[in-house]
């Protein structure tokens, strides 16, 4: 199988359950780079047992840590996915017949389709978990990730297209791993609010909790997969609340920024 001057990137933290899944289901990339941000488990020697050149880097952040394995990386094209995201046989096919093209070419980045996999199987209707366009393929000097701690975004100038065949993402393997997901994600996007000087707006949270809700359940389709659609719904709409909540803590409580750290990271939520 033909290879490509192009860097798969994922950056991981105790990844083992995942990392082989998602680094072999890339075989034409003529690198496979792993950040890892101190895994405890065998996420390294898997990975490296797995094709991968691994590098150790302190947690940054979600989008600062991005950046700095664009850096790392051997080739001006990458490819990135997270451990729990990997290609479908679809995907593989369709990069390997449009990467001459996109690489010899001056786009910036491309697009790729998303499929979620939820509670053991994919989603049928709830809209971001259906073909949720990411762009997760560019060159390294025509687009960076945005430097937020969470909820990083890859910014760049220009079109992009996008590719049909999806990518699958296992959304968490159990309710609590989402439950501890958000807690880790609630605190970094607070700590962001918290730079920025964020107003709080406590009197919003009651009414944020039933329109994301609703915006998730109904408009965003989730009723139509059942129970698993109630549950993906209520869980955004919780995290929705949660941030709110644990802000106006932030604030006015300051000392709460610090005693948490400490519990969350002793318990591996947080690094």
């Amino acid at each position: 199988m033909s290879t490509f001057p192009l860097t798969l990137v994922v950056i991981t933290h105790n990844e083992a359950d995942n990392i082989a899944r998602c680094l072999d289901s890339v075989t034409f990339a003529a690198e496979k780079l792993v950040v890892d941000s101190g895994s405890d488990d065998d996420t390294v020697s898997i990975a490296q047992a797995h094709g991968a050149r691994v590098l150790h880097q302190d947690w940054l952040g979600f989008g600062p840590q991005r950046n700095f394995a664009t850096t790392a990386c051997t080739h001006a094209w990458i490819l990135a996915l997270d451990a729990d995201e990997y290609l479908t046989p679809e995907l593989a096919a369709e990069l390997q017949q449009r990467l001459p093209d996109l690489m010899a070419g001056s786009m910036p980045a491309a697009y790729l389709r998303r499929s979620t996999i939820y509670m053991g199987r994919p989603m049928r209707w709830y809209r971001p978990a259906v073909g949720e366009q990411m762009a997760r393929l560019y060159h390294r000097d025509r687009a960076r990730w945005s430097d937020a701690r969470v909820h990083e975004s890859l910014r760049f100038e220009g079109n992009a297209p996008t590719l049909q065949a999806p990518f699958n993402h296992v959304n968490n393997p159990t309710l609590p791993h989402k439950q501890l997901k958000v807690l880790r994600y609630a605190e970094l996007k607070c700590r962001d609010w918290l730079d920025k000087g964020k107003p709080v707006r406590m009197w919003q949270a009651p009414f944020v909790y039933v329109l994301a809700f609703l915006k998730d359940y109904v408009f965003r389709l989730a009723f139509l997969d059942g129970w698993r659609g109630f549950i993906i719904a209520q869980t955004a709409a919780s995290y929705a609340l949660y941030k709110r909540m644990r802000y106006y803590e932030m604030v006015n409580h300051p000392e709460s920024v610090s005693r948490a750290a400490h519990i969350l990271t002793h318990h591996g939520i947080d690094r």
